[in-house]
């Protein structure tokens, strides 16, 4: 069964597009909204198209898919926005499980890249900076984990500024990458309705 004939059958996803090219799957992410994003790992998809995939259609999920994947790709990769990587060699009911967990708020990176990812540099984090971190590395936006936090918007720019100093990141991305070294983090849940849309790139499967 192919990639785009599993997606059908599962009843809570939707596939809104197939794009052939990475010029199509632009324009559609710049005109439609998509959940999730499966992204064939071809020459073409280099860690400058995610971050411009990113720019266009930042409530999207983007998921890489291939058979194999550098280590160091991999974490530009996620700086760059990528939720999952998707091997191509899974069982049928762990590709089904990535989709739903991406879709979900949760990261998808298997033992191996996380452990490609050791290198980079490790920081101590006090109890309450661990707490951001992880409300940031589900995606939360600043007054959503002022909410969360019980704090001010004030506040939580001034631990992120803070986070900044220390960790050595240049964006959220990276912060949150400091949380899944940091904090052990493989995935973190989060309750979302609704059906979810995907768009594959370069060709349906």
């Amino acid at each position: 069964m192919g990639l785009r004939s599993l997606i059908a059958s599962d009843a809570a996803l939707e596939l809104n597009a197939c794009c052939s090219n990475i010029f199509a799957l632009k324009e559609h992410l710049a005109n439609e909204n998509s959940d999730l994003a499966v992204l064939d790992l071809t020459p073409e998809i280099t860690s400058g198209t995610l971050h411009e995939l990113r720019h266009l259609a930042p409530q999207c999920k983007l998921i890489l898919w291939t058979n194999t994947i550098a280590g160091d790709f991999a974490l530009q990769a996620l700086t760059a926005g990528v939720r999952g990587v998707l091997r191509k060699t899974l069982p049928l009911g762990a590709l089904l499980q990535c989709l739903h967990r991406v879709d979900a708020g949760e990261l998808w990176f298997e033992k191996s890249l996380m452990d490609s990812f050791r290198d980079a540099r490790r920081v101590s984090l006090s109890p309450r900076e661990s707490q951001l971190v992880a409300l940031l590395a589900r995606g939360f936006k600043n007054k959503e984990i002022s909410c969360e936090l019980g704090i001010t918007e004030g506040t939580v720019k001034v631990y992120l500024s803070r986070l900044f100093q220390k960790s050595g990141a240049k964006d959220r991305f990276e912060l949150a990458l400091q949380g899944l070294k940091n904090l052990g983090m493989a995935g973190i849940s989060t309750d979302q309705g609704g059906l979810r849309s995907l768009v594959m790139e370069p060709a349906c499967r």
